[in-house]
């Protein structure tokens, strides 16, 4: 049988497949049988553990980190109109009776060891399905005299207690340039809005992203060795381990005098590493420009000068037109987890790079939130299929844990159909892979 026959017959027994030799479990599932893991509810996290989970909606982006000391940060939380898209959208799940922002909180509170309390916040971009906005919501009431919407982070701060926001142009908003209240769907005047609120009523800190920093977000709740988070892109910049900054929207601002900027390239990016383990997530981080010379400049080629080798990295901008070939070889991950909520994410061009041996050899596995029948079914016989995760061909909530001290890492799926937390697959690895 071949690859893909292997991980399909593998998923099917017993719902479970492990790929690795980790904790001497590998040779066993290899040959299909099933992980102890699944069938039951999740475990949860203890201490020592660093995890992400990338929360599946079928509407927004969102991922909820728990550090190895039990500090918390929920990166994004997005609500808009997907089912607008009509056949290009993806299941909303577990239902659409309430939005995203709800979904993701209640997801939130039954992971996170201190409740309803998280540490830390951060929008990556302006863009609505990382954040909210003024025109999909769950309600609308006045506060303090203003409209108030529910809407993404402001909805889940209806469950969650956020301490500190991190936003990429506090608190002015004109970092490139300014960027209008009325952006996309009313975006940034949305964060304005739920900052103003929650700085006055409860108590939240608003702060800038510092490019280059290690110490700005750091485990708050006990030691943490050989654990960091790495500020690596923010407002159209990078900067290198050693502090070199690049503007890589200077001279197109000094030259075309724009009125704005792509907000992808704006994207807040980090590289986290706890001992062995290295993980890589930068938002939607992606655009384009025409040279004088006719060539195009791709900004990824440019991050790539700053990243290392990850064993894990988060697909820039859900795989819609992204991931470069110079940024895939220096980074040459063996697990790429992708947030999807349309049929145009994981678009076959990127999956197709993605799993190009050329690029950089070796195994890998693309584990999306969402993998749709639809998309399976037009790129039926594409061999990057084979790299896929089976798991992720009905929607599920993807979980990365590193054990303590980062040697070990696996990626689990659990349901995102309700609320039961079940989990439905595992794949252990080792950092050395």
């Amino acid at each position: 049988m071949d690859r893909r026959d292997f991980l399909t017959s593998s998923a099917v027994v017993g719902g479970a497949f492990c790929i690795g030799g980790l904790l001497g479990f590998g040779a066993a599932y290899l040959k299909g049988k099933t992980h102890p893991e699944a069938g039951k509810v999740w475990r949860g996290w203890k201490k020592g553990q660093f995890q992400v989970h990338f929360i599946y909606t079928g509407v927004s982006e969102s991922a909820f980190y728990i550090f190895p000391d039990g500090t918390t940060m929920l990166l994004d939380c997005g609500d808009h109109n997907a089912i607008g898209r009509g056949p290009l959208a993806v299941p909303v799940l577990p239902n659409s009776k309430r939005h995203a922002g709800e979904w993701i909180a209640r997801y939130v509170k039954r992971v996170n060891p201190n409740g309803a309390d998280v540490d830390y916040m951060m929008l990556s971009h302006y863009h609505s399905d990382h954040a909210g906005n003024r025109a999909f919501y769950a309600s609308k009431d006045v506060r303090d005299g203003k409209d108030y919407f529910l809407s993404g982070f402001s909805q889940a701060a209806e469950t969650l207690r956020f301490k500190r926001a991190i936003d990429r142009s506090w608190p002015d908003f004109s970092d490139p340039l300014p960027i209008p209240d009325d952006f996309d769907s009313g975006v940034v005047g949305h964060m304005k809005r739920f900052y103003e609120y929650q700085m006055k009523h409860n108590g939240l800190e608003v702060e800038k992203f510092r490019l280059g920093a290690t110490d700005q977000i750091v485990p708050l709740r006990g030691e943490c060795k050989n654990f960091s988070v790495r500020n690596i892109c923010g407002n159209g910049r990078i900067c290198s381990e050693e502090g070199t900054v690049t503007d890589l929207y200077a001279e197109k601002i000094a030259v075309e005098h724009p009125d704005s900027l792509n907000e992808n390239g704006m994207s807040l990016g980090m590289i986290i590493s706890y001992g062995d383990f290295k993980m890589y997530t930068a938002g939607d981080f992606s655009d384009s420009w025409k040279l004088p010379d006719g060539s195009t400049y791709k900004i990824e080629d440019s991050i790539a000068d700053v990243c290392p080798r990850v064993n894990v990295a988060k697909i820039n901008h859900h795989g819609h037109y992204s991931m470069t070939p110079k940024l895939l070889k220096v980074l040459a991950p063996r697990v790429f987890v992708s947030c999807v909520w349309d049929q145009l994410h994981n678009v076959a061009p990127v999956m197709e790079m993605c799993t190009d041996r050329s690029i950089y050899p070796g195994e890998r596995i693309v584990c999306p939130t969402i993998m749709p029948a639809e998309r399976r079914a037009e790129d039926a016989g594409a061999s990057w299929l084979n790299d896929v995760a089976p798991s992720s061909f009905e929607a599920g909530h993807v979980v990365l844990n590193v054990e303590e001290g980062g040697k070990e890492y696996s990626i689990s799926y659990l349901t995102a159909d309700d609320e039961s937390m079940i989990v439905r697959s595992v794949m252990n690895f080792t950092s050395e892979e």
